[in-house]
Formats: structure tokens, C-alpha cells, sequence
């Protein structure tokens, strides 16, 4: 947050002083526009006490929390109702400049309230308004007793999030409605520590699959983003986080594979450590993972963090059919509407959410099951992924 904040503050500033134009022309009151620049002033005054509190601390995470909120109401309305007034400006342009029109500024202020409405319902609503999202992927080489093959998959739960018992539940039930045939989970079980998770093992051990449930770890799990006071009760989180997973049922894979058999013909299930671009831990190691996987086998990868796709597995030697992650939240903001999709995420990671293809190898992105940083969802709402593999007939999408 801290590298992109003078961003932020840019965009947040020039938004401000143009939307403000909108005030000035509806009201004279100077209370109501006083009032407009002491709730940005408010902000920013937490914005500086979240930065200043002990890192990683419990105050810091609840500033942060508020803070990012409050941004995006702040920012978002102005912002996305700001085309009505270039558009107005651009007229006005050629017309000398004349006052600005009532009824644009009106319009300018109902599309604001409008989207102030909509970001409202994220932050207090969208963080367990659980969206079930199907895919159907199609495969030559695939086993005959897989075609038909269900795979449910949940990632980035973020437990030290949640507060809301009857909002979890409600997406672990929709996972179980499922009734795949595996329920696969790619990391961040925790924001930091392995304790988060002590209110919600019971909840989680209620996932249930035929042929199981596995997972791997995501980059929060490793209890890299507080300080410890020694390195020992660092590893003993992690120890202890890794114990969490096998009480909930999940058989964590740690750059290894096992065999998903259905009568006498398997198919490849891999798992490996975090691996991401730039800053984040370069764990996994998929050369380890893959080392006994035969030539011949078909491979289903769950990699925590979507730039590993490009960054080592498709190059690997060995074919990974479909690559499973999550991480980036699809930033949990963002506009998914009839086949469009945006976030600001997208210009960090180029496979951000939903399925991609390259050199007849696949990779899915879910967009998450829980919430971090900011207290909600705005559009890119909690998912509960359904992929569904089938084998190519010969005229299909393969």
C-alpha cells in the first residue's frame, strides 16, 4: 500500500478538486462545502496514523482495514462519475466557457451517489457474496475414466479476516453443493499466523469430497509479514499451520505429487510451495515436485501465485495440463459485466482471474474465498470455482 499510495494521493487529489466543481455548483452553502474537504481531511489523517502504527500489529491492520474502505468511497464515486464533466467540458470548450450546467452537475451527483451505493454494499456486504463460477476444459490425452472429472476449488481464505460465522458457513455450504470429486485449495489459509484459524477448523472440516481434499500454501502462510520474536517461533507457526491443514482434512502438498485413481487409470495431482515474481518467496520448486511423475502422466498443478505459470511451468519439461492458483484477488475491486472484465490488478498481473490458455496448457486464477486489507468485495465478489475436465471428442474447444 505504502509504494502506491503518492498514486493514490494523485488520483485521489485531482478527483477531489474536480468533482468539487459539482458542489459548488448545486450549493452556496459553505457548511456543506467545508464539510467535503474535512472528510477527505479525515482520511488522510488515518491513512498517516496507519502507516505510523508498529507494523503488523493489531492497530495497524485495523487502520488499514477502515482506511481502505473509506478510500474507495471517497475515490470511487468522483472518479468514475468524472467522464460527465470532461464530456460537459469538452462542449464548453467551444462555447466560451459558461457556467456550469445544473442539470449535468445533478446527473454528475446521482451517478456518484449511484456507485457510492454500489462500493457501500462491497464493503459491508460483498465479502460473502459467494459466486459459484463454472468451467468446462477439454482434453485429448485425458484418462476415459476421468471425462466428467469435478474439481472444486477455493483458495485464499485469509481467516484472520473473518468475524462473521453465518457469512463463512454460507460459502462452505456452497462448496459442499458442489459435490465435485475433489476439493483443491490454493493457499493463504491465514493472513499471518496459524492461529487465525483456531475458530474455523471445525467449519472447514466440514468440506467434504470423495476423493479428497489437498492444498498447498500461498505466501501469508509462511508468517513472513510480521515480526517474530525469534526465528524459531516463526518455524513453529509454520509448523503449526501445516498440522491445521491436516485437522481440517486437507493432505498438504509440499513440491510433491500424488495419484488420483479412478479403476486402473490415474491422473497427476502436484503441489508446490509459493513461488511469485518480484518481491514475494521464491519456495516452490517444481523440478522436485514433478521428479517421479511419469512421462505419460496427465498433470494437474496447484501453484499458489499465477506468475509461476508463465515464470516456470511453461517451460517445464514436463506437459502441466492445467495449472490451478489464486493470489491476486482479482484486487477485490473491480467491473465483471456481460464478458467484460477490469481491475487495477491486471496492470501488476497479466493472468489475474478466470481461465487462460498458452502453448495448449491451462491456467485458472480464482478470484478467492476470502478478503484481505480491505473489510469487503467490490465487484470481483468471493468465488467458489467449479472446473469440470472432459475429454476432446475431436471437434471440440481443445
Amino acid at each position: 500500500m505504502a509504494k502506491r499510495l503518492p498514486l493514490i494521493l494523485l488520483i485521489w487529489v485531482i478527483a477531489a478538486i474536480y468533482f468539487y466543481q459539482v458542489i459548488c455548483t448545486l450549493t452556496d452553502s459553505v457548511v456543506i462545502r467545508s464539510a467535503y474537504w474535512l472528510a477527505d481531511a479525515g482520511i488522510i489523517t488515518g491513512i498517516i496514523l496507519a502507516i505510523r502504527a508498529p507494523r503488523g500489529s493489531r492497530t495497524q491492520h485495523t487502520f488499514i482495514t477502515w482506511m481502505m474502505g473509506l478510500i474507495l468511497l471517497a475515490v470511487v464515486p468522483r472518479l468514475f462519475s468524472l467522464p460527465v464533466l470532461l464530456a460537459e467540458d469538452l462542449t464548453r470548450l467551444f462555447r466560451g466557457f459558461p457556467a456550469r450546467s445544473i442539470i449535468v452537475s445533478e446527473i454528475t451527483l446521482g451517478i456518484a451517489g449511484l456507485l457510492f451505493l454500489i462500493v457501500l454494499f462491497g464493503i459491508t456486504r460483498g465479502r460473502h457474496f459467494y459466486r459459484v463460477r463454472k468451467e468446462t476444459i477439454y482434453f485429448k490425452d485425458l484418462p476415459a475414466a476421468f471425462d466428467g472429472f469435478t474439481i472444486t476449488q477455493i483458495t485464499d481464505v485469509h481467516a484472520g479476516s473473518f468475524t462473521n460465522a453465518a457469512g463463512v458457513q454460507k460459502g462452505i455450504d456452497l462448496v459442499n453443493k458442489q459435490h465435485s470429486d475433489v476439493i483443491l485449495f490454493t493457499g493463504d489459509l491465514v493472513n499471518n499466523q496459524a492461529s487465525e484459524m483456531d475458530p474455523w477448523i471445525t467449519a472447514f472440516a466440514s468440506l467434504n469430497a470423495p476423493m479428497g481434499k489437498y492444498s498447498v500454501l500461498g505466501n501469508h502462510d509462511y508468517g513472513d509479514y510480521i515480526r517474530w520474536e525469534t526465528p524459531a517461533a516463526r518455524q513453529a507457526n509454520l509448523a503449526r499451520l501445516k498440522q491445521v491443514h491436516a485437522e481440517i482434512g486437507f493432505r498438504l502438498l509440499l513440491d510433491e505429487a500424488v495419484t488420483l485413481r479412478k479403476g486402473d487409470q490415474t491422473i497427476t495431482l502436484i503441489g508446490v510451495e509459493n513461488w511469485g515474481k518480484g518481491g514475494f518467496q521464491k519456495y516452490g520448486d517444481l523440478k522436485k515436485a514433478t521428479a517421479h511423475v511419469a512421462d505419460d502422466a496427465f498433470r494437474i498443478l496447484m501453484s499458489h501465485d499465477p506468475s509461476h505459470w508463465e515464470g516456470v511451468t511453461l517451460d517445464h519439461h514436463q506437459h502441466i495440463h492445467l495449472t490451478l492458483s489464486g493470489h491476486t484477488h482479482g484486487m477485490q475491486f473491480g467491473i465483471e459485466l456481460f464478458g467484460f472484465k477490469w481491475s487495477p490488478v491486471q496492470y501488476v498481473y497479466k493472468q489475474w482471474a478466470g481461465l487462460y490458455r498458452k502453448k495448449n496448457r491451462f491456467l485458472y486464477v480464482n478470484r478467492g474465498f476470502g478478503f484481505i486489507g480491505l473489510k469487503g468485495r467490490i465487484g470481483m465478489w468471493p468465488e467458489v470455482a467449479v472446473i469440470t475436465l472432459k475429454r476432446d471428442a475431436g471437434n471440440t474447444k481443445q
